[in-house]
């Protein structure tokens, strides 16, 4: 199957590794900031099968994960309400608010519908012009521009009862966050493929430069990830800060010129709040005023919620690489995927959820010596 078997070939994939082994010298802390990325390199063990001395940092990269609780919050007060119907993914339905999800809403009496487009929640509105239609629009650069192209879509047909309630967020500011951070031990980045598919790479270089760190654009498949190490740490064992385009086949460094277009139609760059982390300037997407009309938000007037996180989980302190899932007292005891105190255990891209998943319960180490035997690459294969 034509870039699937292709990208779990163990022999390659036992070349790559040794190659990585030759070439590892000194102490390297890489950051994948992609959670579809960690889970791949949870289910495969792949940090476990690179040298001692390389350590993958889990980043940020999970939307689900990074929507802040005062704007789940939000979704909760909108999607009560009863001339309301609330459309999102499903992975936004269990993520916890203050004291309750939108499962819980439905329960009670919501009218809160999975849909697996936002064009899905258009043709709602279209169809039932006595109902307010919200969608839940989160998400990276990848789900933009079919957000933005909702609503285009929805003024072009007129609607007046069709929304979004918007919490976008964008990568290359949230890098920039990490590496001015004084407790920072990244020295390089395993970008997003997906995003790059959507934006490009032009944002990229000049944080390379001014942080002097290389930054390599991968993809999600085993290999991917293992030839965006073997590139990355080339650079880092040579002192160089470059960024590189290991994912060619879904990556043009101009992107999607035409999405980029419907995104700066109708959105706008904003300061966005990331969930367990805090504002970062310049780090998200509103509606612009042209299309300010469509802003769930504002039509429900629910700008004034505040919220205050639950000491207990550290979701934010495994969201900035500090710590391993693993290292949160709450992991796999009071929280687990029935019973989640934060996004990190309940979002598909979350690492808390990756590494209570695939059974990684606590830490173990990386094997040793630089040969592995084919028999410990099993979840490669």
């Amino acid at each position: 199957m034509k870039y699937i078997d292709e990208f779990n070939d163990p022999g390659l994939a036992r070349r790559l590794l040794d190659e990585i082994h030759a070439t590892v010298t000194r102490p390297w802390a890489l950051m994948e900031v992609c959670g579809g990325q960690t889970h791949s390199i949870i289910r495969h063990g792949i940090d476990q099968l690179l040298p001692e001395k390389l350590e993958l940092i889990h980043g940020p990269g999970c939307p689900v994960c990074v929507t802040p609780l005062d704007v789940i919050d939000k979704a909760l007060e909108i999607a009560a309400r009863p001339d309301v119907v609330f459309c999102s993914f499903g992975d936004m339905l269990r993520v916890p608010g203050t004291d309750r999800d939108l499962f819980r809403v439905k329960g009670e009496g919501g009218d809160v519908r999975v849909v697996y487009s936002p064009l899905d929640a258009v043709e709602l509105a279209r169809r039932h012009p006595d109902r307010q239609v919200v969608f839940f629009a989160i998400g990276f650069e990848t789900t933009a521009p079919a957000n933005a192209m909702a609503v285009h879509q929805a003024r072009r047909l007129g609607l007046a009862n069709f929304s979004l309630l918007v919490s976008h967020v964008r990568v290359p500011p949230a890098i920039e966050a990490i590496m001015a951070a004084p407790a920072c031990r990244v020295r390089g980045f395993l970008a997003a493929g997906h995003v790059c598919s959507v934006m490009g790479t032009a944002e990229y270089p000049d944080l390379a430069a001014r942080h002097r760190v290389p930054i390599v654009v991968t993809g999600f498949e085993p290999l991917d990830i293992l030839e965006g190490v073997r590139r990355a740490v080339h650079q880092l064992e040579r002192g160089e800060h470059r960024v590189e385009n290991a994912y060619p086949r879904a990556v043009r460094d101009q992107g999607n010129p035409a999405a980029v277009r419907m995104i700066e139609e109708v959105f706008e760059v904003t300061d966005r709040n990331w969930r367990g982390i805090g504002s970062i300037p310049a780090s998200g997407w509103r509606l612009s005023e042209a299309f300010r009309a469509y802003d769930a938000e504002h039509r429900f007037d629910v700008t004034g919620i505040r919220t205050e996180e639950p000491a207990v989980c550290r979701a934010g302190d495994v969201l900035q690489g500090l710590i391993k899932p693993t290292e949160c007292a709450a992991f796999g005891t009071t929280c687990t995927p029935r019973t989640p105190l934060g996004a990190t255990m309940v979002s598909s891209e979350g690492a808390c959820a990756a590494y209570y998943l695939y059974r990684r319960m606590t830490d173990s180490p990386a094997p040793q010596g630089s040969r592995i035997p084919r028999e410990e690459m099993n979840p490669v294969g």
